[in-house]
C-alpha cells in the first residue's frame, strides 16, 4: 500500500487523483493540501503544509508553482519522496527542485501521460534524421482557456528533448510578430493556443522541401495524467534520494 499526500487536493486535478486512488487497492490518500478545506474528501485536509504529521510514502503535487517553494521544503524536512508535476516554476524554483533531489526522492515531468514520453524519445531519433536533411521543426501546443502558464511544461519538455538530441544548438522562438526576418536554420518554434476546455494537445512539425512529417498528441481527459501520477507515487516509494523522471516509471 502506498501511502500518498495530495497537494493541491480541491483542485481539478486533485480532485480526479483522489477519485482513481479510491478505486485503487494498492494507494491510499492520507491526507490532502489546500489553501481551503470546503470539500468532503474523506481524507484530512490541511491549508498549512507544515501543520500535516501524518505519514505518507509519496506526497503527488498538483497545485500552483507559488505554493512550490514551501512543498520542496516539507518534502525534505520530513523526507517524503515528492512526484512534482506543478508547471511554470521559476529558474530560482528548478534549481531549488535540483538541490532538494540530492536530500529526498524527487520526480519531476511537465507531462504524467505515457503517450507524451514515449512521444519525446520519437522526436529524438526524428530530429537525428530530419534535422540534418534542412528540415524546419516546430511545436503547436493547445490547451483550455484556463491555463496560466504559456507554452506548456509538455511543449518546452518535447522541445528539450529534440535539442538534447541535437546537442542543444537550436533555439527556442516564441513569437516573430516583432521582427521581420527569414525563418533561421536552427530555430525551433513554439507555439501557444488557449481556448474551451481543450484538455491538452501538442503536434510537433518537421517541415521539409515538398513533405511533412507531423507528430501529435491528444489528451481527452485528466485521468491519463492522474493515472500517470499515481504510478509515479507507487514507483518513488521508498527510493533513494535523487531526481527521477517518467522515463524511470515506465522503464
Amino acid at each position: 500500500m502506498t501511502r500518498i499526500i495530495m497537494h493541491g487536493c480541491n483542485g481539478r486535478m486533485g480532485q480526479v487523483i483522489s477519485g482513481i486512488v479510491a478505486g485503487d487497492e494498492n494507494a491510499e490518500i492520507v491526507a490532502g493540501i489546500d489553501i481551503v478545506d470546503n470539500r468532503d474528501n474523506g481524507y484530512p485536509v490541511f491549508t498549512n503544509i507544515f501543520d500535516c504529521n501524518i505519514e505518507a510514502d509519496a506526497i503527488i503535487d498538483f497545485a500552483s508553482a507559488k505554493a512550490v517553494d514551501n512543498l520542496l521544503d516539507y518534502a525534505v524536512e520530513r523526507q517524503i519522496p515528492l512526484v512534482l508535476c506543478t508547471t511554470g516554476l521559476s529558474e530560482g524554483q528548478i534549481a531549488k527542485t535540483a538541490e532538494a533531489s540530492r536530500k529526498v526522492a524527487v520526480l519531476r515531468s511537465a507531462n504524467m501521460s505515457l503517450g507524451i514520453n514515449m512521444l519525446m524519445k520519437l522526436v529524438q531519433e526524428a530530429a537525428k534524421i530530419l534535422a540534418g536533411a534542412d528540415f524546419d521543426i516546430e511545436i503547436v501546443e493547445k490547451h483550455h482557456n484556463q491555463k496560466l502558464d504559456a507554452p506548456s511544461g509538455t511543449a518546452l519538455a518535447l522541445a528539450d528533448s529534440i535539442n538534447e538530441a541535437m546537442e542543444h544548438s537550436y533555439e527556442y522562438v516564441y513569437d516573430r510578430s516583432q521582427v521581420r526576418k527569414k525563418r533561421e536554420k536552427k530555430e525551433l518554434g513554439i507555439s501557444a493556443v488557449r481556448g474551451g476546455s481543450i484538455v491538452g494537445e501538442h503536434e510537433i512539425i518537421f517541415a521539409g522541401t515538398d513533405e511533412v512529417v507531423e507528430f501529435k498528441h491528444t489528451a481527452y481527459s485528466k485521468a491519463i495524467f492522474a493515472k500517470g501520477a499515481v504510478s509515479a507515487a507507487k514507483f518513488l516509494k521508498g527510493k533513494p534520494a535523487g531526481m527521477y523522471d517518467m522515463s524511470d516509471v515506465i522503464g
